[in-house]
Order: structure tokens, then sequence, then C-alpha cells
């Protein structure tokens, strides 16, 4: 009994680890997404997710930083969707696919402001 308990508890420490390895950032690596967001991102969004500011004045729009809770709420799906098909004013990114989706949007996490 006791060491089914003992296996019982392993199980549900590996179970809550896995959760809050998926809740935060998936199967994506955040060091090569960061490599992805510079070449294909940083020129509108920022360096660090901010928007910039000239560009947003001249499409007359309000760029959302990447970190504000309104972007982090959307599902890793719904963020690679605004990349591949665009959004609003912004185009699809092209030539961003599979794993690379995965690495940007795992970088775009950790633009959480705290």
């Amino acid at each position: 009994m006791v060491q089914i308990r003992g296996m019982m508890r392993v199980l549900s420490s590996a179970a809550l680890a896995l959760a809050v390895a998926l809740a935060a950032g998936g199967s994506g690596d955040a060091a090569a997404g960061k490599a992805i967001y510079d070449k294909s991102c940083r020129s509108c969004h920022g360096a660090e997710g901010q928007g910039n500011p000239g560009l947003a004045k001249v499409l007359k729009l309000e760029l959302r930083h990447l970190g504000s809770k309104e972007v982090q709420s959307q599902s890793d799906e719904a963020l690679k969707k605004a990349v591949t098909d665009g959004v609003g004013k912004m185009k699809p990114v092209k030539g961003i696919t599979g794993k690379q989706l995965d690495d940007l949007v795992a970088f775009m996490r950790t633009l959480k402001k705290a």
C-alpha cells in the first residue's frame, strides 16, 4: 500500500510538471523564436514587443504590446494564425511554419508583462 501511495505521488507530480510546462510555453524554443522575431517581427513590433510608434502613427492604429494581457491571453493557435494569416492591417508573415511558429510563440510568451 505504501508503494502505491508513493507511485501516486510521483505520477501526480509528473502530471503537474507537464501541465506547467505546457502552459508556460508548449514545445517551442524561445531562443530560436527570438531569432525569428528579430528577423521577421521586430521592425513593426519593436525589440521588446512594445510596437513601433512611427509605424503606428503612419498606419493610424494602436500597436498593442505583445506582452499585454490582451495578447498574452490568446491561445498559441490564435497567435500562430495571426502570424500566418495576418490581423487587421498586419499582413501575413511569409515563410514561418511548423516548428518556427512554435518557437516564435514561445518567444512571444517571454514578453509577458508582470
